[in-house]
């Protein structure tokens, strides 16, 4: 990598990405001076520590988990970066920072709600920081530069631990005035049926989209459905479908079934151009070869257009988008790389 010009430090971006069952932190930088393109060019990973049932104590073990990363990637720039740099800091959480409190809220690591989580780490690390939502984060980064950077209107999906949403238009992250823009997850699952069960979810409600299309979701309907004696969690179930086993077609059938309708409503309203799918649950080859025909049983039109594309940058986009988020506060181009 080449040196920046005298006077003009590159912005290093590092982003992190506060999941379920790991932190993870990127340092982003210009491939040289005269490009728009970047590179990784640190990448560390903790463990999210464990719910030990005290979730003051969890909470407090999360913001040193992320202390301890920020300080050992600093004092790795520093001892391997050979040109003058300055750094911002993003973070995806599982949740979104209350505009009206400054609180977390709607955090399905629920240690964190309630809590001053921005305020906390900016008085813990000493510096200042941009936190969104981790599936705005992904979506983000789709959209700059992955699967989506054709449309002009982006819907990001995140099925996995959970199952969160995101939405760009025109490069632009969109929020809204409550923080909550594309959390199609806590809506009730559309056209249910008698067969759905409609199971409790941690935000209040039952019969929420997450409670079936998440990781833990699918595999307590697919369990309850589908399995003879043992209790299989995702990844078993995909090993059982990778293998066309009778009974893993069924509960993927089921659940493709249930992500279209859950995509049919996003459509509905939105109309985006592209819709891109991210977490565990979308590495399953079998959603994209079958959702096309049952998303035009449920959208509102005589034909379906919308693009269902799978992550291009895979479990690197939410890690990626948030190393943007810090940028944009130096950038003139908002929430575009830089």
């Amino acid at each position: 990598m080449s040196t920046s010009p005298a006077n003009h430090p590159v912005n290093i971006q590092l982003g992190i990405d506060l999941g379920g069952s790991k932190i993870e932190i990127i340092a982003l930088a210009p491939c040289n001076q005269n490009s728009d393109q970047s590179r990784i060019i640190l990448r560390e990973r903790l463990a999210t520590p464990a719910d030990c049932g005290n979730a003051s104590d969890r909470y407090q073990k999360i913001l040193n988990a992320i202390g301890e990363l920020v300080d050992a990637a600093e004092q790795q720039l520093k001892e391997s970066v050979n040109f003058p740099y300055t750094s911002t800091l993003g973070i995806g959480i599982p949740g979104a920072i209350s505009p009206q409190s400054g609180l977390v809220k709607n955090a399905n690591t629920t240690c964190l709600i309630g809590q001053p989580f921005a305020d906390d780490l900016k008085s813990q690390l000493n510096r200042d920081l941009l936190i969104a939502n981790d599936a705005d984060c992904f979506v983000l980064s789709e959209a700059s530069d992955g699967a989506g950077k054709e449309g002009k209107s982006v819907f990001g999906v995140i099925i996995g631990t959970g199952c969160g949403g995101g939405l760009v238009i025109n490069n632009q992250l969109v929020s809204g005035p409550n923080a909550i823009a594309g959390e199609w997850g806590h809506n009730p699952l559309p056209w249910a049926n008698a067969t759905d069960q409609m199971n409790a979810c941690y935000c209040g409600q039952s019969g929420c989209i997450e409670t079936f299309l998440s990781g833990p979701g699918f595999s307590q309907h697919a369990n309850r459905l589908f399995a003879s004696s043992e209790t299989l969690n995702a990844k078993q179930w995909h090993q059982a479908l990778l293998e066309n086993q009778p009974q893993a077609i069924e509960a993927y059938d089921l659940y493709t079934d249930w992500l279209a309708r859950g995509l049919a409503s996003v459509i509905n309203i939105l109309d985006p151009d592209i819709i891109v799918l991210g977490g565990g649950m979308s590495n399953v080859d079998y959603l994209y070869q079958h959702l096309p025909d049952k998303l035009t049983r449920y959208v509102f039109s005589d034909s379906v257009q919308t693009r269902i594309v799978k992550a291009q940058h895979g479990d690197s986009s939410g890690v990626r988008g948030a190393a943007w988020l810090g940028a944009s506060a130096v950038s003139d181009d908002g929430f575009l790389p830089p």
